[in-house]
């Protein structure tokens, strides 16, 4: 999420306004935004949307034609960095209901918790 957020403010701090590197001001809080919803566990998965992401900045330099070296090397690191970090997993305690896995099977934690519960809820019925 920093790296986002440095994105977003390293033209100004690099003196780079108007310029092809500002497109970092459109990366950086898409950036940020995915990398703050993936710090969840139920959508972790959302750190894999940065991996284009970091590649557009490993690339822009080239594509839109950067001249100052300060930017070139400031998109080149920080997308290596988003593609590197994107690809850490980090610790997963619980899983949550399945996905869309659990609309087509029967046979998930969520769907066996489900008919436990409704078992159980029968059971006390009868009573």
């Amino acid at each position: 999420m920093f790296l986002g957020i440095w994105l977003m403010s390293s033209p100004a701090i690099l003196g780079l306004e108007g310029t092809p590197a500002s497109n970092a001001h459109i990366v950086g809080p898409v950036v940020a935004s995915f990398a703050l919803i993936s710090w969840w566990e139920a959508t972790r998965v959302v750190r894999l949307y940065n991996l284009p992401l970091g590649a557009w900045l490993v690339l822009a330099p080239w594509v839109l034609g950067y001249t100052a070296s300060a930017a070139i090397a400031n998109d080149m690191v920080i997308g290596i960095l988003i593609m590197g970090l994107s690809l850490v997993k980090g610790k997963i305690d619980n899983t949550y209901g399945g996905g869309w896995r659990a609309v087509w099977h029967t046979n998930t934690p969520h769907a066996n918790a489900a008919r436990l519960q409704q078992d159980y809820t029968d059971k006390n019925r009868e009573e």
